[in-house]
Parts: C-alpha cells; structure tokens; sequence
C-alpha cells in the first residue's frame, strides 16, 4: 500500500472502470432486484382518455381476487398523497396547479393514475386491474401548443382560466435598433420534438418500513433530494427516511424527478406495514416518465452585408405537458442564456410562455434547454450563411469570441471564463477533410448525382457545473448547487471516499477513486468510493446537467487536500521536524534537505488511529469533507461536423461521416469521456433522425413501444471520429467542465444541417425533425412536412437507414 514516486498519474490516465465488471455481469444490484422477505407488489390503473372527469371508481372486485391485498383509488388516499412538488417558480404569478401521485377527481393525460392493486406477486396485480371500475366523463383533450394559447381554447384546468402557466421574458441591449434596417433578417420556425428519455433501466421503486421508519429504495438520479421532497409530500420526518439509489441503469433527466409512484409507494408501505415494489412496464414507461423537449421557436435574426450578427430575437412556447412537475417550467429557461451560442450580437431577446396541454409532464431531458438553444442558432447561422453565400465555417468565424477575448461577458448575461473555437473548429476540419468533401459534393451537384452529399457544422458551448447556488437563487430555483465529499482514512491506510453525487451509470467510482489516489498519493485500488444512500452519504445534491466532476468532483478534490493538511501536522512530529520543513510529494513526507527521512500519508493514518504519538490537540483520524459551490458555470464548447449522404428519390440518410472535436478542459479519465460522447451522440443523432413522441387528436400516446418510438442501436449509427483540445475551466481548481450531455447538444443540428445543405440547391430551407426518409421525400416536393406523423411514418429504421 506504500506510493511510490513513479507511479503514473491517475489523473488523465485511460483506466478502464472498475464498475463494469458487476455491471455488464449482472453481478449487481437493480432496484427490481430487491426482493425482502414479505413484499408485496403494486400495479397501477391509469387513465385510457387524455382529460376527463371521474365520475366513480369502484375497486372492491378487485379486492376479491386471488393474491390481491388492497385496492385503492386517488380519493382513498386524498388525505394523505399531498401534491407532488415543483422547486422551480420562475415567475411571480405562475400557474401551479394541483398535482395528486393518484388522480382524485380529473385525469389530465392518458396514463395518469387513477387506481393502484396491491398483491402477493405482480401477476395478480396486474391482472386484478381489471376489476377495477371507473366511469369517466371525457372532457375535451388539448394537444396542440399554438391552439391552447389562442382564445376560446379548451383548458387543461378550468379553475386556472387559462392554458398559459407562465411568461418570462429576457432583454438586453435595443433590440429593435438592432433590427432596423439591417440588410438581412431571417424569420424561422422550429419545432423541437417531444421525446422520451429510455433508460436501459426501468423506474422501480421498493419500500421498506421499519417502525416509524422507511428506507426507499429507488431507480433515481436524486436520492437526496427524493428524501426531502418525499418528507415534505408525505409529511413523514426527514430523518426517519432513508433513500438508497443501489446500481442505476441510466437516467437522462428522466430520473431527476419525485414520481407519483415513489410517493404511493411510501404511503402504501405505511398503511400496510410491509414492503412494497413497483417497477414499471416499458410501455407504461413511455406514457408516464417525463418526457422532453417539444417546444415550437419562433426566430428572428438580424445581420449585416458582411454576416456580423446585430440582434436575435426568440419567442418560445414550451410545452409543460398537464402539470408542472419538479423543475418543468425552469427547463426552457435554462436555454434563454445559450441561444447567443458562441457568438456576439449586440441585442437579445427572449420571452418564453410555458403551456398547458393534456399530454404527459415534461421536464429535465439530456442537456435540458440547451439542446434546444444551440439547435435555433446553429440551423440560423447555416441559414445565414446560405443567404450571404458564405460558407457556414466561415460566417460562424465572423461572429465567434476570439480565444483571446476571454474572460467573456456575452449578451444573454453569462460570463464565459475560457474557450478556444478556432482550434477545435480547425482540427475539426481536418479530421473530416472538409475541403475534400466540398469538392466532391460539388461534383455531386455537377453530375445531378441522385445521392447528394450535405456537410453540416454545428460548433457550440454549454453551460455546465450546475450551478452556482447564487445564480440559482437569481432564478428563484428552490435549492442550492452545491456538492458535498469527505475522504476516510483507514486505520489500514485504505481511504474511503464519499461524495454526494450519484452515479447511474458515468463512472464516478473510477474517476472520483482516480482524484483521490493522486492527491493522497495512495494506490488507485486502495480507494472506494460510496455514493447513493443517504445513510452513508447524508449530504448532497446529486447528479444532473453535468455537475457530478465540475461541482462535486472539485468538493473530492478539496477534501483530499485537507486530509493531507491534517497529516502533515502529524507527520511533522513523527518526524521531529519542523511542520514547515515537511515536504509531501506522491503520498510520501519528506523533511527538506533529509532525503533519507520521511512516511507515507498512509503510515501516518495508522500513527494517527493508535493515537499513542500525537501533538498536542490533534485528533485521532484523518479525516476531512468539503463542500464546494462555485463562483460560476464552466462551458464546454466543440466543434462538430457532419457529412451525410441524401437519396433524392427515396428521402433516406446515410451519415457518411461524423467528427467531433470537443474541449471540455482537463480530463479525468480519457475512455470514460470518449463513452460519454459516444452516447450523446447516438441521443443527439436519434433526434435528428428517429425519436419522436407522437400524440393523435384526441391526446393518446401512439408510440408506446419500441416498435413505434424509433430508437438506433449501435449498428444504426456510423462509426464516430473524435478528438479534443483542451482549454481549462478557470472556475474551478482541477479545470474540469463536464462532458455528459456535449455529445447530445452539438450533433443534432450538425446532422440536419447537413441535410438541408445536400437539398438547399432543391429549394429545400429546413426538414422538419426526426427527419425520416418521407420527410425528406416531402420537402424535396415541396411539401409541407407533418409536424406529427402516424408512428414509424417514413417506415422506421428499416428504411431510414440504411440510414445510419
């Protein structure tokens, strides 16, 4: 366990994770797993009409049935279900209403819950639902966004008298000055699908009651949060809950959340004084996880002759789905400070009006808001430039902020600390061969080749390292952004790290093992790391909007700092030399200038647990936590390039070649960030061609399974070329920035710019999303294309690609 001075460095080291030998073996432990002894399984009646009243639910047949306990409908639990919460009031005067986890007297979208089973196993659960009888008075359902803001629309809540939940609007810099007469002014509008975030894991919750105690355990990004959420709900003490996040198999947003199901759950284990489980059908998943994005942009542009930007103008309408659940309305607005992307302009405008409508909530989704954000400018930069008759490269060159002009304060209210978008976009171009692939695709154009080939650009910035908690605050979000470690040494000299964010599936136990063994100087394999109970880890604010190594990687980082501070002071007097003439170099201290004299940090964790040489007020254990909240976001940024191929008889895509350069300053663990990217990728490319969320007229989910809601696999996506550059974060010690969701945010609108730009010589300005080979196929004839298609329109992946 001694360190040496020439062990390698762990920190940017490409180590393979230590997690996925129990992950990929199955050798672990899903919530669904978890079976003690007595439990019993609930199933949940869901709503078959998009609104309506309830009229009656009689459960008592059901209690009748072989192996079912209980039966409950929402009015049985009315009393004590509480409103499930939202932690994100943006405006003054916005519209929250009500939102029981079981339906009492109005079912809001297909899928809300009305009624629960509860029995010995889950077969007879399920099967007992159909005793279960309601009668439903239908309401009209409102489906359309457009429609449930003009007047005389139907409402989703009758007693708000109004579709609207809120408006919030954000301006900086004469906007209309800007846009007078400037030579060039677009006006667009996009539609940012509905999609539905598809763990690998399902949603599952088990719950245990011991006394007047629960531990729930739960398939949740948020552990932490779910305690206080759940205790505020349900009124039960926070400190008799306890909440277990055991493996989680992905999340995406979709986990981020305080589901109703998780809340029933609670209450049912208490009510019966037994454990309880649900875990969700996939179906029922698509219904009823939140979903994301589906908002419609309406854009307006103003630039000059030479393609500097003056202003931009944005008018959103986010759709809310029928509720506000925990942070939906603040979703969009995390997109009002990115739509500027990496360019300066001398005014902006956004005003975002959050809608109502009877489909299923939405909320946090890969890249929350700024996936959508950097989608509007990058497809309006392309736009522009095929107006001025630039190339997209070089438009964006003309507005970008020079590596040179950072620290950065840019006109949506941010100040960008570090960024370098001229290496990443020029080693971009190399790896693609850009030059090359125009040359070709003007040939292609020549011959009237039936295959066109179109290159897209998309070079972007996030925001990341959620979030400062004072800008939180600004925002009238409910809660800080913080995050929480502390590093245990051993008396063995082994060190236990725990941290307060909570993996499903990025790697933490490697990487964060990875920062404490080389700032304690201590081998790799001698660092656990434990997470996702709030038993063991009482202190934290989880994993979303790649925070988990900006905020709470950073809090690790200062915590190893302070336990080497700490056995410093003890190792001075084991040494019987001066505190400051002890040197600590890869987990040894040395005394200047005595180079045959020194202990490792571990020798000292042994000293300091027998206690029997200490100074004076030292006390017996190296130990130490940090908290760390930082001062202001970090920003990746990349560029990403995408060369697709277009059949204009048939509408099908083929991406030829996709590069991704991304700078997301240092880098922890090489393999685990290639991963990272590689998935967002896949998700970021599945919106441009495949996912879509489809709802018919009278509010039903039509794409609730697999073979409707279109998701590639591996063998759908091109093989993927990347690389990086690597500009530090200056907001934080280690100059980390996350990279979980830049895969995500960048290749969408790089996808489908490149296919506008094989069909702009067409005609064709823009394709909607996903675009399947029918529309295309649509917008080369000058079709309007449906912004809501029967499910697999365009004839799936079979036909979309050969597509990938």
């Amino acid at each position: 366990m001694t360190a040496t001075d020439d062990r390698p460095a762990e920190i940017g080291s490409a180590r393979r994770r230590s997690e996925d030998a129990r992950l990929v073996t199955g050798r672990t432990r899903w919530t669904d797993n978890i079976a003690p002894a007595g439990t019993l399984h609930v199933a949940f009646l869901r709503s078959p009409h998009a609104h309506a009243r309830i009229e009656r639910v009689d459960a008592a047949a059901a209690t009748d049935l072989p192996g079912v306990v209980a039966a409950f409908s929402g009015a049985d639990l009315a009393g004590e279900q509480g409103s499930l919460p939202c932690a994100w009031v943006v405006t003054e005067d916005m519209r929250h209403p009500e939102h029981p986890p079981m339906a009492v007297r109005e079912v809001r979208y297909a899928g809300e819950p009305v009624a629960c089973v509860v029995a010995r196993d889950r077969a007879s659960a399920v099967d007992a639902l159909e005793a279960i009888d309601v009668d439903y008075a239908p309401l009209p359902a409102v489906v359309d966004m457009e429609a449930a803001v003009a007047d005389g629309a139907d409402l989703v809540h009758g007693d708000l008298g109004t579709n609207e939940s809120y408006t919030w609007v954000f301006e900086n810099g004469d906007l209309d000055a800007a846009m007078r007469d400037a030579p060039v002014v677009l006006e667009r509008r996009y539609v940012q699908q509905r999609l539905i975030p598809t763990a690998m894991e399902p949603r599952s919750v088990v719950c245990v009651p011991e006394g007047d105690e629960f531990t729930l355990y739960s398939a949740t990004q948020i552990p932490h949060i779910l305690r206080l959420m759940l205790a505020t709900v349900t009124g039960i003490p926070e400190h008799r809950l306890r909440v277990v996040a055991p493996d989680v198999g992905g999340g995406f947003g979709s986990k981020l959340q305080v589901y109703g199901e998780e809340v029933v759950a609670l209450l049912l284990a208490r009510r019966l004084g037994r454990p309880v489980k649900w875990t969700e059908s996939r179906s029922e998943g698509n219904m009823t996880v939140h979903h994301g994005r589906d908002q419609i942009q309406r854009l307006t542009l103003a630039a000059g002759e030479d393609g500097r930007i003056r202003g931009l103008k944005v008018d959103l309408l986010a759709d809310m789905g029928a509720y506000l659940m925990l942070v939906t309305p603040g979703i969009p607005l995390l997109g009002a400070f990115m739509f500027n992307g990496i360019y300066k302009m001398d005014a902006y405008s956004f005003t975002c009006t959050g809608v109502f409508t009877t489909k299923t909530p939405t909320d946090a989704y890969r890249g929350a808001g700024r996936p959508e954000a950097t989608y509007a400018i990058e497809r309006l930069m392309d736009e522009l430039a095929a107006e001025l008759g630039l190339d997209p490269i070089e438009v964006r060159r003309r507005n970008w902020i020079g590596h040179d002009e950072f620290p950065y304060d840019t006109i949506a209210g941010l100040t960008y600390d570090s960024g370098n978008y001229e290496a990443a976009t020029e080693q971009a171009l190399r790896l693609l061969e850009y030059d090359k692939l125009r040359a070709e695709q003007a040939d292609r154009r020549e011959r009237r080749d039936p295959v066109q080939l179109g290159i897209g650009v998309s070079t972007f910035t996030e925001m990341c390292g959620l979030a400062p908690s004072r800008v939180l605050g600004s925002l009238s979000y409910g809660a800080g952004g913080w995050e929480h470690a502390s590093v245990r040494m051993l008396p063995s000299g082994k060190v236990e790290v725990v941290t307060g964010s909570s993996a499903h599936g990025q790697g933490h136990e490697t990487a964060w093992a990875q920062i404490a063994a080389d700032r304690l100087g201590v081998p790799f394999e001698d660092v656990k790391v434990l997470h996702g109970d709030t038993a063991v880890s009482p202190k934290g604010m989880d994993t979303y909007g790649s925070r988990s190594l900006a905020v709470g990687g950073v809090a690790l980082y200062s915590a190893c700092d302070k336990v080497v501070e700490k056995a410093k002071r003890v190792a001075a007097h084991l040494l019987e030399a001066s505190e400051d003439d002890v040197e600590f170099t890869a987990g040894r201290f040395g005394v200047r200038g005595v180079p045959d004299s020194g202990t490792t940090i571990q020798e000292v964790a042994t000293a300091a647990f027998a206690a029997h040489d200490l100074p004076d007020g030292v006390e017996p254990s190296l130990d130490s936590d940090a908290t760390f909240d930082p001062d202001n976001f970090s920003f990746p940024h990349g560029t990403h390039l995408c060369a697709a191929e277009v059949d204009t008889e048939t509408g099908m895509v083929r991406i030829r070649k996709y590069v991704a350069v991304d700078d997301i300053g240092k880098v922890v663990n090489p393999l685990i960030v290639e991963g990272q990217v590689h998935g967002g990728l896949a998700q970021g490319i599945a919106q441009a061609l495949y996912e879509e969320a489809v709802y018919d007229a009278d509010g039903n989910l039509t794409t609730t399974t697999m073979a409707d809601y279109l998701i590639p696999s591996a063998a759908d996506l091109p093989e993927f070329v990347t690389d990086r550059t690597e500009t530090p974060a200056t907001s934080n010690p280690l100059g980390v920035k996350g990279v979980g969701e830049a895969g995500t945010i960048a290749s969408t609108p790089a996808v489908v710019n490149a296919i506008v730009d094989a069909l702009r010589p067409f005609g064709v300005s823009d394709v909607p999303m996903p675009c399947t080979p029918e529309r295309v196929w649509r917008a080369l004839r000058g079709e309007t294309a449906h912004e809501t298609a029967e499910p697999g329109a365009g004839g799936g992946l079979g036909s979309a690609g050969g597509a990938a």
